[in-house]
Protein backbone atom coordinates (compact mmCIF):
# COMPACT_ATOMS: atom_id res chain seq x y z
CA UNK A 1 0.00 0.00 0.00
CA UNK A 2 1.13 3.51 -0.80
CA UNK A 3 0.30 7.28 0.88
CA UNK A 4 0.63 10.54 -0.20
CA UNK A 5 -0.39 13.92 0.97
CA UNK A 6 -3.98 14.69 0.16
CA UNK A 7 -7.10 16.95 0.01
CA UNK A 8 -10.53 15.84 0.65
CA UNK A 9 -11.83 15.50 -3.27
CA UNK A 10 -8.60 13.47 -3.59
CA UNK A 11 -8.96 11.36 0.10
CA UNK A 12 -12.41 10.44 -1.14
CA UNK A 13 -10.57 9.05 -4.81
CA UNK A 14 -8.01 7.35 -2.70
CA UNK A 15 -10.53 5.61 -0.49
CA UNK A 16 -12.62 4.14 -3.32
CA UNK A 17 -9.69 3.36 -5.63
CA UNK A 18 -8.25 1.61 -2.55
CA UNK A 19 -11.93 -0.31 -2.15
CA UNK A 20 -11.48 -2.12 -4.63
CA UNK A 21 -7.87 -2.60 -5.10
CA UNK A 22 -5.21 -3.59 -2.51
CA UNK A 23 -1.71 -2.97 -3.89
CA UNK A 24 0.28 -5.15 -3.56
CA UNK A 25 4.16 -3.81 -3.80
CA UNK A 26 7.20 -6.45 -3.19
CA UNK A 27 9.51 -5.25 -0.57
CA UNK A 28 12.54 -5.88 -2.06
CA UNK A 29 11.67 -3.37 -4.83
CA UNK A 30 15.10 -1.84 -5.38
CA UNK A 31 14.39 1.13 -7.45
CA UNK A 32 10.57 1.73 -7.96
CA UNK A 33 8.10 4.45 -9.51
CA UNK A 34 8.46 7.49 -11.67
CA UNK A 35 10.30 9.43 -14.79
CA UNK A 36 12.57 11.80 -14.09
CA UNK A 37 14.77 14.67 -16.59
CA UNK A 38 18.55 14.68 -16.29
CA UNK A 39 20.92 17.25 -17.57
CA UNK A 40 24.34 17.56 -16.77
CA UNK A 41 26.88 20.32 -15.97
CA UNK A 42 27.18 21.89 -12.73
CA UNK A 43 26.32 25.34 -13.80
CA UNK A 44 23.89 24.55 -16.21
CA UNK A 45 20.22 24.48 -14.77
CA UNK A 46 16.75 23.63 -17.01
CA UNK A 47 13.45 22.70 -16.17
CA UNK A 48 12.17 19.36 -14.91
CA UNK A 49 9.37 18.31 -17.02
CA UNK A 50 6.24 16.35 -14.91
CA UNK A 51 4.94 13.94 -17.56
CA UNK A 52 2.30 12.71 -15.10
CA UNK A 53 0.70 15.02 -13.35
CA UNK A 54 -1.22 12.31 -11.65
CA UNK A 55 -3.32 13.11 -8.89
CA UNK A 56 -3.57 9.65 -7.38
CA UNK A 57 -0.57 7.93 -8.35
CA UNK A 58 2.36 7.01 -11.43
CA UNK A 59 4.94 4.74 -10.73
CA UNK A 60 7.75 2.23 -11.23
CA UNK A 61 8.33 4.07 -14.74
CA UNK A 62 11.07 2.51 -17.06
CA UNK A 63 13.03 4.05 -20.08
CA UNK A 64 14.41 2.20 -23.08
CA UNK A 65 15.95 4.39 -26.30
CA UNK A 66 16.59 2.34 -29.97
CA UNK A 67 19.98 2.08 -30.50
CA UNK A 68 19.86 2.45 -34.37
CA UNK A 69 17.57 5.28 -33.36
CA UNK A 70 17.93 7.75 -30.79
CA UNK A 71 15.10 9.35 -31.20
CA UNK A 72 12.84 6.73 -30.98
CA UNK A 73 12.10 5.87 -26.62
CA UNK A 74 9.23 3.85 -25.38
CA UNK A 75 8.17 4.72 -21.57
CA UNK A 76 6.24 2.32 -19.09
CA UNK A 77 5.05 3.02 -15.68
CA UNK A 78 2.24 1.81 -13.54
CA UNK A 79 -0.69 3.91 -13.18
CA UNK A 80 -4.58 3.84 -12.24
CA UNK A 81 -7.56 3.66 -14.16
CA UNK A 82 -10.74 4.70 -12.38
CA UNK A 83 -12.17 2.28 -10.28
CA UNK A 84 -9.64 -0.51 -11.08
CA UNK A 85 -6.52 -2.18 -10.32
CA UNK A 86 -2.70 -0.52 -11.21
CA UNK A 87 -2.12 -1.35 -14.71
CA UNK A 88 0.99 -1.08 -16.95
CA UNK A 89 0.35 2.23 -19.38
CA UNK A 90 2.34 3.09 -22.04
CA UNK A 91 3.85 6.20 -24.56
CA UNK A 92 6.19 6.63 -27.63
CA UNK A 93 8.27 9.14 -28.94
CA UNK A 94 9.79 9.18 -32.68
CA UNK A 95 11.07 12.85 -32.87
CA UNK A 96 12.88 12.78 -29.22
CA UNK A 97 10.17 13.58 -27.13
CA UNK A 98 8.80 16.74 -28.86
CA UNK A 99 5.58 14.62 -29.65
CA UNK A 100 4.02 11.46 -27.43
CA UNK A 101 1.91 9.20 -28.60
CA UNK A 102 -1.52 8.13 -27.07
CA UNK A 103 -1.38 6.30 -23.91
CA UNK A 104 -1.44 2.57 -24.39
CA UNK A 105 -3.22 0.48 -21.75
CA UNK A 106 -1.76 -3.37 -21.32
CA UNK A 107 -4.91 -5.50 -20.25
CA UNK A 108 -4.65 -7.42 -17.10
CA UNK A 109 -4.70 -11.00 -18.68
CA UNK A 110 -7.24 -12.30 -15.75
CA UNK A 111 -9.88 -10.29 -13.96
CA UNK A 112 -8.88 -8.88 -10.44
CA UNK A 113 -5.34 -8.86 -10.92
CA UNK A 114 -2.91 -6.01 -10.66
CA UNK A 115 0.39 -5.22 -12.84
CA UNK A 116 3.68 -4.28 -12.02
CA UNK A 117 7.91 -3.89 -12.57
CA UNK A 118 7.88 -2.65 -16.12
CA UNK A 119 11.06 -2.85 -17.80
CA UNK A 120 11.78 -2.46 -21.62
CA UNK A 121 14.06 -3.80 -23.97
CA UNK A 122 14.60 -3.11 -28.07
CA UNK A 123 15.74 -5.57 -30.59
CA UNK A 124 18.18 -4.85 -33.31
CA UNK A 125 14.98 -4.44 -35.79
CA UNK A 126 13.37 -1.98 -33.76
CA UNK A 127 11.15 -4.63 -31.88
CA UNK A 128 10.22 -3.75 -28.50
CA UNK A 129 9.54 -6.10 -25.47
CA UNK A 130 7.93 -4.99 -22.33
CA UNK A 131 8.38 -7.64 -19.36
CA UNK A 132 6.27 -7.23 -16.54
CA UNK A 133 4.05 -9.20 -13.36
CA UNK A 134 0.35 -9.33 -13.62
CA UNK A 135 -0.65 -10.90 -10.30
CA UNK A 136 -3.23 -11.17 -7.25
CA UNK A 137 -1.79 -11.64 -3.88
CA UNK A 138 -5.57 -12.62 -2.90
CA UNK A 139 -6.19 -15.59 -5.28
CA UNK A 140 -2.76 -16.82 -4.40
CA UNK A 141 -1.61 -16.31 -8.28
CA UNK A 142 0.67 -14.38 -10.68
CA UNK A 143 2.63 -14.67 -13.84
CA UNK A 144 5.65 -12.85 -15.15
CA UNK A 145 4.65 -11.77 -19.06
CA UNK A 146 6.37 -10.17 -22.42
CA UNK A 147 4.60 -8.30 -24.39
CA UNK A 148 5.56 -7.26 -28.19
CA UNK A 149 5.35 -4.21 -30.52
CA UNK A 150 6.32 -4.64 -33.75
CA UNK A 151 5.61 -0.83 -34.59
CA UNK A 152 8.23 0.64 -32.32
CA UNK A 153 5.37 0.53 -29.39
CA UNK A 154 2.55 2.09 -30.73
CA UNK A 155 1.00 -1.28 -30.09
CA UNK A 156 0.94 -4.48 -28.12
CA UNK A 157 0.76 -8.15 -28.98
CA UNK A 158 -1.28 -10.39 -26.61
CA UNK A 159 1.35 -11.45 -23.40
CA UNK A 160 3.35 -14.65 -23.55
CA UNK A 161 4.20 -16.15 -20.17
CA UNK A 162 7.61 -16.27 -19.01
CA UNK A 163 7.28 -18.21 -15.47
CA UNK A 164 4.25 -18.24 -13.34
CA UNK A 165 4.04 -18.32 -9.13
CA UNK A 166 3.57 -21.93 -9.53
CA UNK A 167 6.71 -23.02 -11.81
CA UNK A 168 8.83 -23.69 -8.85
CA UNK A 169 5.93 -24.77 -6.31
CA UNK A 170 5.94 -23.05 -3.31
CA UNK A 171 8.47 -20.41 -4.28
CA UNK A 172 6.54 -17.38 -6.09
CA UNK A 173 9.43 -16.51 -8.73
CA UNK A 174 8.00 -13.97 -10.02
CA UNK A 175 8.91 -10.75 -8.61
CA UNK A 176 11.20 -7.50 -10.33
CA UNK A 177 11.47 -9.22 -13.59
CA UNK A 178 14.57 -7.48 -15.54
CA UNK A 179 14.88 -8.10 -19.28
CA UNK A 180 17.95 -7.74 -21.74
CA UNK A 181 17.90 -8.64 -25.63
CA UNK A 182 20.85 -10.31 -27.24
CA UNK A 183 22.22 -7.56 -30.04
CA UNK A 184 25.03 -8.89 -31.01
CA UNK A 185 24.57 -10.32 -34.17
CA UNK A 186 26.18 -13.48 -33.47
CA UNK A 187 24.82 -16.93 -32.69
CA UNK A 188 22.40 -16.17 -29.84
CA UNK A 189 21.39 -12.38 -32.01
CA UNK A 190 17.74 -11.85 -30.90
CA UNK A 191 17.66 -14.07 -27.79
CA UNK A 192 15.62 -12.47 -25.00
CA UNK A 193 16.35 -12.93 -21.25
CA UNK A 194 14.34 -12.53 -18.24
CA UNK A 195 15.70 -12.85 -14.59
CA UNK A 196 13.52 -13.17 -11.90
CA UNK A 197 12.71 -13.26 -7.65
CA UNK A 198 10.74 -14.66 -5.20
CA UNK A 199 8.68 -12.12 -3.61
CA UNK A 200 7.27 -11.17 0.20
CA UNK A 201 3.78 -10.45 -1.06
CA UNK A 202 2.67 -13.81 -0.59
CA UNK A 203 3.69 -14.44 2.02
CA UNK A 204 7.16 -15.51 4.27
CA UNK A 205 8.76 -18.49 1.63
CA UNK A 206 10.99 -21.58 3.03
CA UNK A 207 14.65 -22.04 2.04
CA UNK A 208 16.21 -22.10 0.02
CA UNK A 209 15.86 -19.17 -1.80
CA UNK A 210 16.46 -19.27 -5.86
CA UNK A 211 17.36 -16.82 -8.52
CA UNK A 212 15.62 -17.49 -11.88
CA UNK A 213 16.95 -17.17 -15.54
CA UNK A 214 14.30 -17.46 -18.38
CA UNK A 215 15.08 -17.25 -22.24
CA UNK A 216 13.15 -16.73 -25.28
CA UNK A 217 14.79 -17.94 -28.86
CA UNK A 218 11.99 -17.47 -30.86
CA UNK A 219 11.52 -13.52 -30.80
CA UNK A 220 9.58 -13.99 -27.26
CA UNK A 221 6.82 -16.71 -29.13
CA UNK A 222 7.69 -18.77 -25.52
CA UNK A 223 9.85 -19.04 -22.88
CA UNK A 224 11.37 -22.07 -20.94
CA UNK A 225 12.93 -20.88 -17.41
CA UNK A 226 15.76 -22.70 -14.94
CA UNK A 227 17.64 -22.00 -11.93
CA UNK A 228 20.30 -19.15 -12.12
CA UNK A 229 22.05 -20.10 -9.23
CA UNK A 230 23.44 -23.84 -8.84
CA UNK A 231 25.45 -26.19 -6.58
CA UNK A 232 28.21 -24.32 -5.01
CA UNK A 233 26.92 -21.26 -6.16
CA UNK A 234 23.80 -20.96 -4.92
CA UNK A 235 22.06 -18.11 -3.42
CA UNK A 236 21.38 -19.84 0.10
CA UNK A 237 18.94 -19.93 2.74
CA UNK A 238 19.52 -16.52 4.29
CA UNK A 239 18.72 -13.38 1.78
CA UNK A 240 14.95 -14.40 1.39
CA UNK A 241 15.48 -12.24 -1.99
CA UNK A 242 18.28 -12.41 -4.12
CA UNK A 243 17.02 -10.52 -6.72
CA UNK A 244 19.71 -10.90 -10.01
CA UNK A 245 20.05 -7.71 -12.45
CA UNK A 246 21.33 -8.87 -16.11
CA UNK A 247 22.89 -7.75 -19.21
CA UNK A 248 24.04 -8.88 -22.52
CA UNK A 249 27.84 -7.66 -23.40
CA UNK A 250 28.61 -6.89 -27.43
CA UNK A 251 29.82 -10.40 -28.31
CA UNK A 252 26.49 -12.18 -27.04
CA UNK A 253 27.38 -13.12 -23.14
CA UNK A 254 24.67 -13.17 -20.94
CA UNK A 255 25.88 -11.40 -17.22
CA UNK A 256 23.45 -11.37 -14.05
CA UNK A 257 24.91 -10.67 -10.72
CA UNK A 258 23.02 -12.25 -7.26
CA UNK A 259 23.68 -12.03 -4.05
CA UNK A 260 24.40 -14.97 -1.82
CA UNK A 261 24.74 -16.14 1.34
CA UNK A 262 25.35 -19.78 2.37
CA UNK A 263 27.92 -20.47 5.11
CA UNK A 264 28.87 -23.90 3.33
CA UNK A 265 29.79 -22.05 0.43
CA UNK A 266 31.54 -19.27 1.53
CA UNK A 267 32.39 -17.93 4.93
CA UNK A 268 31.29 -14.56 4.03
CA UNK A 269 28.38 -12.84 1.74
CA UNK A 270 29.38 -12.21 -1.53
CA UNK A 271 28.06 -11.30 -4.77
CA UNK A 272 28.18 -13.78 -7.77
CA UNK A 273 28.38 -13.67 -11.58
CA UNK A 274 26.67 -16.11 -13.42
CA UNK A 275 27.86 -15.91 -17.59
CA UNK A 276 26.47 -17.81 -20.56
CA UNK A 277 28.05 -17.69 -24.23
CA UNK A 278 25.36 -20.21 -25.33
CA UNK A 279 22.03 -18.79 -24.74
CA UNK A 280 21.46 -20.35 -21.10
CA UNK A 281 22.03 -23.53 -21.52
CA UNK A 282 24.68 -23.84 -19.02
CA UNK A 283 27.00 -21.30 -16.98
CA UNK A 284 30.49 -19.98 -15.14
CA UNK A 285 30.38 -18.37 -12.28
CA UNK A 286 32.60 -16.75 -10.38
CA UNK A 287 32.81 -14.08 -7.13
CA UNK A 288 32.36 -10.35 -7.90
CA UNK A 289 33.68 -9.80 -4.02
CA UNK A 290 32.72 -10.23 -0.63
CA UNK A 291 31.62 -8.84 2.41
CA UNK A 292 30.26 -8.38 6.02
CA UNK A 293 28.97 -5.12 6.04
CA UNK A 294 25.12 -4.12 5.61
CA UNK A 295 22.84 -0.98 5.39
CA UNK A 296 20.90 -0.94 8.40
CA UNK A 297 17.99 1.83 7.02
CA UNK A 298 15.35 -0.48 5.99
CA UNK A 299 13.96 2.21 4.33
CA UNK A 300 16.66 2.51 1.45
CA UNK A 301 16.54 1.43 -2.18
CA UNK A 302 19.61 -0.69 -2.46
CA UNK A 303 19.24 -1.82 -5.79
CA UNK A 304 22.26 -2.59 -7.87
CA UNK A 305 23.01 -2.83 -11.52
CA UNK A 306 25.44 -4.89 -14.03
CA UNK A 307 26.46 -3.35 -17.22
CA UNK A 308 28.40 -4.03 -20.10
CA UNK A 309 30.25 -1.74 -22.34
CA UNK A 310 29.45 -2.22 -25.63
CA UNK A 311 32.94 -1.05 -27.46
CA UNK A 312 34.58 -3.51 -25.33
CA UNK A 313 32.74 -6.71 -24.61
CA UNK A 314 35.20 -7.96 -22.02
CA UNK A 315 34.39 -4.60 -20.04
CA UNK A 316 31.92 -5.23 -17.13
CA UNK A 317 30.62 -2.61 -14.72
CA UNK A 318 29.18 -3.76 -11.33
CA UNK A 319 27.39 -0.38 -9.83
CA UNK A 320 26.42 -0.75 -6.05
CA UNK A 321 25.65 0.72 -2.64
CA UNK A 322 27.99 -0.12 0.53
CA UNK A 323 29.18 1.12 3.79
CA UNK A 324 32.45 1.21 3.44
CA UNK A 325 32.69 4.70 5.16
CA UNK A 326 30.11 4.40 7.53
CA UNK A 327 27.43 6.39 5.61
CA UNK A 328 25.84 4.89 2.55
CA UNK A 329 28.08 5.64 -0.58
CA UNK A 330 27.85 4.50 -4.67
CA UNK A 331 30.39 2.16 -5.89
CA UNK A 332 31.62 0.79 -8.99
CA UNK A 333 33.83 -2.43 -9.48
CA UNK A 334 35.34 -3.19 -12.80
CA UNK A 335 36.46 -6.17 -14.58
CA UNK A 336 38.08 -5.99 -17.90
CA UNK A 337 38.35 -9.55 -18.58
CA UNK A 338 34.52 -10.86 -18.69
CA UNK A 339 33.72 -10.89 -14.99
CA UNK A 340 36.45 -13.61 -13.85
CA UNK A 341 38.61 -10.81 -11.71
CA UNK A 342 37.22 -7.43 -10.42
CA UNK A 343 38.89 -4.56 -9.16
CA UNK A 344 38.84 -2.55 -5.88
CA UNK A 345 35.94 -0.50 -5.56
CA UNK A 346 35.85 3.65 -7.10
CA UNK A 347 33.71 5.80 -4.28
CA UNK A 348 31.41 7.94 -6.91
CA UNK A 349 29.63 10.62 -4.91
CA UNK A 350 32.23 13.17 -4.38
CA UNK A 351 30.82 14.65 -1.05
CA UNK A 352 32.57 14.39 1.87
CA UNK A 353 33.70 11.03 3.05
CA UNK A 354 31.83 9.88 6.33
CA UNK A 355 29.43 12.40 6.14
CA UNK A 356 26.60 11.09 7.51
CA UNK A 357 24.41 11.46 4.16
CA UNK A 358 22.69 8.69 2.40
CA UNK A 359 23.01 7.64 -0.96
CA UNK A 360 20.61 5.51 -3.29
CA UNK A 361 18.17 4.30 -5.45
CA UNK A 362 21.41 4.03 -8.31
CA UNK A 363 21.32 3.55 -12.16
CA UNK A 364 23.76 3.84 -14.58
CA UNK A 365 24.19 2.91 -18.73
CA UNK A 366 26.86 2.85 -21.16
CA UNK A 367 27.00 4.58 -24.47
CA UNK A 368 27.91 2.67 -27.28
CA UNK A 369 31.77 3.97 -27.70
CA UNK A 370 32.05 3.53 -23.97
CA UNK A 371 30.96 6.48 -22.03
CA UNK A 372 29.58 5.65 -18.71
CA UNK A 373 27.15 7.52 -16.43
CA UNK A 374 25.99 6.96 -12.96
CA UNK A 375 22.89 8.51 -11.36
CA UNK A 376 21.75 8.55 -7.88
CA UNK A 377 19.42 9.59 -4.91
CA UNK A 378 21.36 12.05 -3.13
CA UNK A 379 21.13 13.66 0.71
CA UNK A 380 24.66 16.02 0.34
CA UNK A 381 22.30 18.72 0.62
CA UNK A 382 19.52 17.01 3.40
CA UNK A 383 19.67 16.90 7.45
CA UNK A 384 21.30 13.49 8.06
CA UNK A 385 21.77 10.03 7.10
CA UNK A 386 17.99 8.99 7.21
CA UNK A 387 16.31 7.48 4.54
CA UNK A 388 13.74 10.27 5.68
CA UNK A 389 16.12 13.47 4.70
CA UNK A 390 15.65 15.64 1.74
CA UNK A 391 16.98 14.56 -1.66
CA UNK A 392 18.37 15.32 -4.92
CA UNK A 393 19.44 13.76 -8.08
CA UNK A 394 23.41 13.91 -9.11
CA UNK A 395 25.41 11.97 -11.29
CA UNK A 396 28.88 11.89 -12.44
CA UNK A 397 30.61 10.53 -16.00
CA UNK A 398 33.27 9.05 -17.39
CA UNK A 399 34.38 9.40 -21.04
CA UNK A 400 35.57 7.24 -22.88
CA UNK A 401 39.46 8.41 -23.00
CA UNK A 402 39.49 9.24 -19.45
CA UNK A 403 40.24 7.70 -16.47
CA UNK A 404 38.41 9.33 -13.58
CA UNK A 405 35.01 10.24 -13.47
CA UNK A 406 33.76 14.17 -13.60
CA UNK A 407 32.80 16.49 -10.54
CA UNK A 408 29.55 15.17 -9.63
CA UNK A 409 26.92 17.43 -11.15
CA UNK A 410 22.91 17.80 -10.01
CA UNK A 411 20.11 16.36 -12.47
CA UNK A 412 17.15 17.39 -10.65
CA UNK A 413 16.32 21.09 -9.52
CA UNK A 414 14.79 21.20 -6.30
CA UNK A 415 15.81 20.05 -3.32
CA UNK A 416 12.42 17.79 -2.27
CA UNK A 417 11.48 17.15 1.53
CA UNK A 418 10.43 13.67 2.20
CA UNK A 419 7.31 12.29 1.80
CA UNK A 420 6.16 9.03 3.68
CA UNK A 421 4.51 7.88 -0.12
CA UNK A 422 8.21 6.87 -0.76
CA UNK A 423 8.60 4.84 2.53
CA UNK A 424 6.08 1.96 1.14
CA UNK A 425 7.71 -0.45 -1.17
CA UNK A 426 8.06 0.19 -4.91
CA UNK A 427 7.29 3.93 -4.34
CA UNK A 428 10.26 5.31 -6.00
CA UNK A 429 12.98 4.15 -8.95
CA UNK A 430 15.37 5.68 -11.50
CA UNK A 431 15.90 5.20 -15.11
CA UNK A 432 18.75 6.49 -17.34
CA UNK A 433 19.23 5.55 -20.91
CA UNK A 434 23.00 7.01 -22.56
CA UNK A 435 22.80 6.89 -26.40
CA UNK A 436 25.07 8.60 -28.74
CA UNK A 437 26.47 10.90 -26.26
CA UNK A 438 22.61 12.14 -24.94
CA UNK A 439 21.33 10.91 -21.65
CA UNK A 440 17.06 10.35 -21.44
CA UNK A 441 16.01 9.96 -17.60
CA UNK A 442 13.28 9.24 -16.17
CA UNK A 443 12.59 9.34 -11.95
CA UNK A 444 9.35 10.04 -9.48
CA UNK A 445 9.71 12.62 -6.81
CA UNK A 446 7.14 14.42 -4.67
CA UNK A 447 8.18 17.86 -5.06
CA UNK A 448 4.21 18.84 -5.21
CA UNK A 449 2.77 16.66 -2.93
CA UNK A 450 2.03 13.96 -5.67
CA UNK A 451 4.48 10.84 -6.47
CA UNK A 452 4.31 11.66 -10.34
CA UNK A 453 6.88 11.22 -13.39
CA UNK A 454 9.38 13.64 -14.65
CA UNK A 455 11.43 13.11 -18.43
CA UNK A 456 14.58 15.10 -19.65
CA UNK A 457 17.05 14.42 -22.39
CA UNK A 458 20.70 16.06 -22.01
CA UNK A 459 23.86 16.17 -23.91
CA UNK A 460 27.00 15.16 -21.88
CA UNK A 461 28.63 18.11 -22.68
CA UNK A 462 25.18 19.77 -20.85
CA UNK A 463 23.47 21.27 -23.89
CA UNK A 464 19.38 20.79 -22.85
CA UNK A 465 17.61 18.72 -25.54
CA UNK A 466 14.79 20.51 -26.66
CA UNK A 467 11.62 18.60 -24.96
CA UNK A 468 7.70 18.67 -24.17
CA UNK A 469 5.28 17.37 -21.41
CA UNK A 470 4.68 13.70 -22.52
CA UNK A 471 0.75 13.87 -21.93
CA UNK A 472 -1.25 16.69 -23.27
CA UNK A 473 -1.24 18.73 -20.01
CA UNK A 474 0.68 22.13 -20.83
CA UNK A 475 3.40 23.62 -17.98
CA UNK A 476 2.40 27.27 -16.84
CA UNK A 477 3.87 29.60 -19.21
CA UNK A 478 5.30 32.35 -17.01
CA UNK A 479 7.38 35.09 -17.70
CA UNK A 480 10.48 36.33 -15.09
CA UNK A 481 11.74 39.59 -15.70
CA UNK A 482 14.36 41.76 -15.48
CA UNK A 483 16.72 38.62 -15.98
CA UNK A 484 19.53 39.37 -14.63
CA UNK A 485 18.28 41.64 -12.44
CA UNK A 486 19.42 44.36 -9.56
CA UNK A 487 16.65 44.09 -6.74
CA UNK A 488 13.22 42.73 -7.55
CA UNK A 489 11.68 40.79 -10.02
CA UNK A 490 8.45 40.37 -11.64
CA UNK A 491 6.78 36.51 -11.97
CA UNK A 492 4.42 36.85 -14.64
CA UNK A 493 1.94 34.88 -16.34
CA UNK A 494 0.37 32.81 -13.78
CA UNK A 495 -1.12 32.43 -10.05
CA UNK A 496 1.93 31.47 -7.83
CA UNK A 497 1.48 30.16 -4.38
CA UNK A 498 5.20 29.36 -3.80
CA UNK A 499 8.70 30.21 -4.87
CA UNK A 500 11.93 28.88 -3.58
CA UNK A 501 15.42 30.23 -4.39
CA UNK A 502 18.72 28.19 -4.35
CA UNK A 503 22.03 28.90 -4.66
CA UNK A 504 24.63 26.70 -7.05
CA UNK A 505 25.27 24.53 -4.63
CA UNK A 506 21.99 23.50 -4.06
CA UNK A 507 21.67 25.29 -0.78
CA UNK A 508 17.81 26.42 -0.07
CA UNK A 509 18.26 30.35 0.65
CA UNK A 510 14.75 31.84 0.09
CA UNK A 511 11.46 30.81 1.09
CA UNK A 512 8.08 33.02 0.40
CA UNK A 513 4.34 31.26 0.19
CA UNK A 514 2.02 33.70 0.34
CA UNK A 515 2.50 35.86 -2.70
CA UNK A 516 0.32 38.70 -2.81
CA UNK A 517 1.69 40.45 -5.83
CA UNK A 518 3.77 39.90 -8.88
CA UNK A 519 6.98 41.69 -7.58
CA UNK A 520 9.70 40.07 -5.50
CA UNK A 521 12.12 41.91 -3.52
CA UNK A 522 15.15 39.99 -3.46
CA UNK A 523 17.68 43.19 -2.58
CA UNK A 524 19.21 40.63 0.51
CA UNK A 525 20.30 38.54 -2.11
CA UNK A 526 24.08 38.49 -2.91
CA UNK A 527 25.30 39.09 -6.76
CA UNK A 528 25.47 35.94 -8.49
CA UNK A 529 23.83 32.80 -10.41
CA UNK A 530 20.07 30.79 -8.41
CA UNK A 531 17.73 28.39 -9.32
CA UNK A 532 13.89 30.24 -8.98
CA UNK A 533 11.95 26.95 -8.00
CA UNK A 534 7.87 28.18 -8.79
CA UNK A 535 4.93 26.32 -7.78
CA UNK A 536 1.63 27.20 -9.50
CA UNK A 537 -2.02 26.01 -9.29
CA UNK A 538 -1.04 24.35 -12.98
CA UNK A 539 2.41 22.71 -12.71
CA UNK A 540 5.88 23.63 -11.23
CA UNK A 541 9.00 25.13 -12.91
CA UNK A 542 12.63 26.09 -12.46
CA UNK A 543 14.31 28.94 -14.25
CA UNK A 544 17.98 30.19 -13.88
CA UNK A 545 18.35 33.74 -12.82
CA UNK A 546 21.17 36.17 -12.03
CA UNK A 547 21.38 38.85 -9.77
CA UNK A 548 24.01 42.07 -10.73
Amino acid sequence: MFLYKVNFHEFFLVCTFLYVWEINKYDQKKHTTALLFLFITLFFFSQNKNVSTGNIFDGEPYLAVNHTNSQHMVVAWMGYLPFSKVYIKTKVTFDGGNTWSSLKTIPHVKLGFGSADPSIAFDNTGNVFLAYIDYSKVIDSGVVYVVKSTNGGLNWETPVEVINAHSDPGKYPVDRPWISVDKSGGANNGNIYITSMPPKAFGPLLPPYRTYFAVSKNSGNSFTWRYLDSTNWLAGNIIAQPMPTNCVSSNGVFYGIYPSYMPSQSILPRYILASSSNGGNSFLYHTVFSSTRAVKDSLAKKGYLIRSNPSDSNHLAFIYLDVLHGDMDVFLRESKNGGTTWNSPIRINDDPIANNRMQDLLWADFDADGDLVISWRDRRNGADSTYKSSTEIWASVRKKDSTNFSANFKISNSLVVHDTILEFAGNDFMCIDLQNDTISAVWGDTRNGKLNIWFQRVLLDGTLVSIQQINSEEAPELTIYPNPFVSNIEIKGGNVDKILIYNQNGKLIFTQTKINSSKINLDLLPKGIYILNIFTENGNLSRKIVKQ
